[in-house]
């Protein structure tokens, strides 16, 4: 039965792509709309309301050949939504997931309307966690840090175009190597996988490694900011560290310090996602 407000043609055309990416994708009908309706320069609420007109535009196949390869679907719009913002994205950075929204959930349930002061985002990708924040809160500052420029040039794309640039400054560096505290709001979604590790075709084949794998346990880079993050930390801050949902004890082990409070931050789903980090005294919301 055909979707109402859709024309013959682009219907016929969606449920045949639909079929092929079946075989790649648990979302194969949602993935075909979005490029669809990105090869027609519309939303897909106005593709589902018919007003991509009658034509099946030449780009569409290309695109569908594309993510039946297994190339992701935010690489081929060039876009991912992210809490309140969209964010541009390109092959060489790592996808914004909806999972790490639990990072900004978690500040925001801490700090509340008055939000942060000055927020560091380390590993920033393309300003995922930095530029969320900072739409969070008006008032608020920050600094990316990355390691590559690809990332970094696509982070201050992200920043001019949300009318953030002026508040927020984008760095190269290794982690938190050199830098000066405090920082109210420390943000940190760092590689976590195991080498060994399987992870779907859409993820190995195409986004970089060096922003999915951290040694043979995945625990590498947490070893590494476990020393770094807490001297950075204000006093009535909080640290907000993306873990993989089998980490928590050994992350929590890792930051484990007398004068730390830790907590674990669940996701949607239920799956631990986020290791939260106050100086004793203070409270979680």
């Amino acid at each position: 039965m055909r979707r109402s407000g859709l024309p013959v043609s682009l219907d016929k055309a969606l449920r045949a792509a639909a079929e092929q990416l079946a075989l790649v994708s648990d979302t194969p009908r949602l993935d075909a709309e979005i490029l669809l309706a990105h090869a027609l320069g519309i939303s897909r609420q106005d593709l589902l309301l018919g007003r991509g007109g009658e034509a099946v535009p030449p780009a569409f196949d290309a695109f569908v050949q594309r993510r039946a390869a297994g190339e992701p679907i935010a690489y081929i719009v060039g876009a991912r939504d992210f809490w309140s913002i969209t964010l541009k994205v390109a092959p060489g950075v790592l996808i914004p997931r909806p999972d790490s929204e639990t990072l900004i959930e978690a500040a925001v349930a801490h700090f509340g309307r008055k939000g942060p002061g000055r927020v560091l985002d380390l590993g920033t990708g393309p300003g995922t966690l930095l530029l969320a924040a900072l739409a969070e809160w008006p008032e608020a500052t920050g600094l990316g840090i990355d390691a590559s420029d690809t990332a970094l040039a696509l982070a201050r794309e992200n920043a001019e175009a949300l009318g953030l640039s002026e508040r927020a400054e984008f760095r190269k560096g290794d982690w938190a190597v050199g830098l000066d505290g405090p920082f109210d709001l420390i943000l940190c979604n760092p590689p976590y996988i195991g080498v060994h590790e399987e992870v779907g075709l859409d993820v190995g084949a195409f986004e970089p490694p060096e922003a999915l794998f951290a040694g043979e346990d995945g625990l590498d880079d947490y070893r590494v900011l476990a020393n770094q993050i807490p001297p950075l930390l204000a006093p009535e801050g909080l640290a907000a560290i993306e873990i993989g949902h089998a980490q928590r004890l050994a992350v929590s082990a890792l930051f484990a310090q007398p004068d730390l409070a830790l907590e674990c931050r669940q996701d949607l789903g239920g799956h631990d996602r986020a290791i939260l980090l106050r100086w004793r005294g203070m409270h979680f919301s």
